[in-house]
């Protein structure tokens, strides 16, 4: 009687642990003071990007006591706030300027092999955002968040040749 009753039990799954497509890289930490009545106060704030490596990326900013902490909101920040972009193969569509305050960031296509050819925090925004081949040149202030802010203002203004023949009201062999 014992053993009908363990041949009835339902069969177990295998544990499976899900594994998140969205990759992130920590592009900055800061140590920030504010200075009160009974000294000073330190915090953390954390600049993240995050991106799936096929077109989508966002980019998030964080603050807190610990280190660690900051960037698990930077983190969170980054995955909820992501865009998708336009990409044409392992480059982008066409030439772009983005801008945020001061940063101006040019954004070139470029062909096939060449790699990522970006200094500073345009490398990671690219990374994630999953092109293989570009060029880019930073302009003006080089402050690590208005350079991550302005390549992703520049990624967002990307359109396809579909796209853009969609928006004209013509054929895509018309606009070529």
């Amino acid at each position: 009687m014992e053993k009908e009753k363990r041949n009835d039990r339902k069969e177990r799954k295998p544990y499976v642990k899900e594994v998140d497509p969205i990759q992130s890289k920590l592009v900055n930490v800061n140590r920030v003071t504010k200075v009160v009545k009974g000294g000073r106060n330190m915090r953390f704030a954390a600049l993240v990007v995050a991106g799936d490596s096929k077109g989508q990326v966002g980019v998030g900013t964080g603050k807190a006591a610990e280190v660690p902490n900051a960037i698990d909101k930077a983190t969170i920040s980054a995955k909820k706030h992501m865009l998708k972009i336009a990409l044409e193969g392992t480059t982008i569509p066409h030439e772009v300027v983005g801008k945020y305050g001061k940063s101006v960031v040019k954004l070139l296509p470029s062909a096939e092999g060449t790699g990522i050819i970006a200094g500073g925090s345009v490398r990671p925004v690219v990374e994630l955002c999953g092109i293989k081949d570009i060029t880019a040149k930073c302009y003006g202030s080089r402050s690590k968040i208005n350079v991550v802010k302005a390549t992703l203002n520049g990624l967002a203004q990307l359109r396809t040749k579909e796209e853009v023949a969609r928006l004209r009201g013509k054929e895509v062999s018309e606009i070529i």
